[in-house]
C-alpha cells in the first residue's frame, strides 16, 4: 500500500474545505456509524481456491458535517492449470496455486452542510488492482452535493465537481511471432495525468423492516479515460447489528491495454456487523 499517496490525497481533501480552517466537528459519539463485511470461501481437494472479501465503512454527520471513509479489499488464490507440451502435443498439465485476485480501495470524503440538504464537498480516494487494465489510480475532487429525497424508508442523493487523476496503466507483454523464436517484450507504460469531473449517486431504500437496498453510482470522466464504477447490494437483518449481504459490483474503464479487459465484476455474500444511527 502506498501510504504516501493515499496522506497526500487526504491532505488534499481536507484542503478542500475552507471551512475546516476556522471550524472542528465536535465528536458526538451518537453522530457516528459504520459497517464491517466479511466474506470468505474456501475449497480444498481436487481443487484448491481461497476468496477473502472485506469491506469496512464509516460516517460521522450532525447539524453541520457530513463525511464518509471506507476501505474495501479482494483477493482470490486458486489452481492455474498449464498445459505441459512435448513436440507440439500436450501430455498433460502442472497446477501451481497464484494469486488471481488482488484489489483495495480506500478513501473518504468530507462536506460542509449549507443547509440540511446541501454541501460542500472534498473527496479522494486511491484504488489498487494488480489485474485490471490499470495497476493503481488516486483522484482527489471538490464539489456540490444536494440530498434530493430523504424521508424514513429512503435517501436519494447527487455529488458532482471537478477533481484531478492521476493513473498507472498496467504493464503488459508483446509477442513479436515475425521472428523465429518468438520474442517477448515487456512494455510499462507512462503514468497518465489528466482533470476529470466527478459525480456520485447514493441511493437506499428500505424494502421491508428487515431488508434494505443500497446502490451507490461513482463517474470520473476524463478526456483519456473515462471510470465508471456501480455497486448494489441487498442487506436482510438478522438482528439489530448482523444482516446478511448480497451484492454487485461492476468497474469499468474505457482505456484498456493489452490483455486486460474494459470491465471487471465482483459479486458477493457477506456477513454485516452494523453500529451507530443511520442519518
Amino acid at each position: 500500500m502506498k501510504f504516501s499517496r493515499i496522506a497526500a490525497l487526504a491532505a488534499i481533501s481536507t484542503l478542500c474545505i475552507p471551512a475546516l480552517a476556522w471550524a472542528d466537528p465536535p465528536a458526538d459519539a451518537s453522530n457516528w456509524s459504520g459497517s464491517g463485511e466479511f466474506g470468505l470461501a474456501n475449497a480444498t481437494g481436487n481443487t484448491k481456491s481461497l476468496n477473502v472479501d472485506a469491506k469496512f465503512k464509516m460516517a460521522y454527520e450532525d447539524d453541520i458535517w457530513k463525511d464518509a471513509f471506507f476501505l474495501d479489499a479482494n483477493r482470490a488464490k486458486s489452481n492455474v492449470k498449464t498445459p505441459i507440451v512435448q513436440d507440439g502435443v500436450v501430455v498433460g498439465q502442472t497446477a501451481t496455486y497464484q494469486t488471481t485476485a488482488n484489489h483495495f480501495d480506500i478513501g473518504g470524503s468530507l462536506g460542509y452542510k449549507f443547509n440540511p440538504r446541501s454541501y460542500l464537498i472534498g473527496a479522494a480516494r486511491y484504488d489498487h488492482d494488480d489485474f485490471a487494465s490499470n495497476r493503481w489510480q488516486e483522484v482527489a475532487s471538490i464539489g456540490f452535493g444536494y440530498i434530493m429525497l430523504k424521508n424514513a424508508r429512503s435517501e436519494l442523493s447527487f455529488e458532482a465537481g471537478p477533481g484531478y487523476k492521476r493513473y498507472q496503466p498496467q504493464t503488459y507483454t508483446v509477442v513479436d511471432t515475425s521472428v523465429t523464436p518468438p520474442t517477448a517484450t515487456v512494455v510499462k507504460p507512462p503514468v497518465e495525468n489528466e482533470a476529470i469531473g466527478r459525480g456520485l449517486v447514493n441511493y437506499k431504500l428500505a424494502l421491508t423492516d428487515s431488508a434494505s437496498l443500497q446502490e451507490t453510482f461513482l463517474a470520473e470522466v476524463g478526456s483519456e479515460n473515462k471510470y465508471y464504477q456501480n455497486d448494489i447490494g441487498i442487506a436482510v437483518a438478522m438482528t439489530r447489528t448482523l444482516a446478511l449481504k448480497i451484492a454487485y459490483e461492476n468497474r469499468y474503464n474505457s482505456n484498456i491495454v493489452p490483455g486486460t479487459r474494459h470491465m471487471d465484476s465482483l459479486f458477493t455474500t457477506n456477513l454485516v456487523y452494523s453500529f451507530g444511527q443511520s442519518k
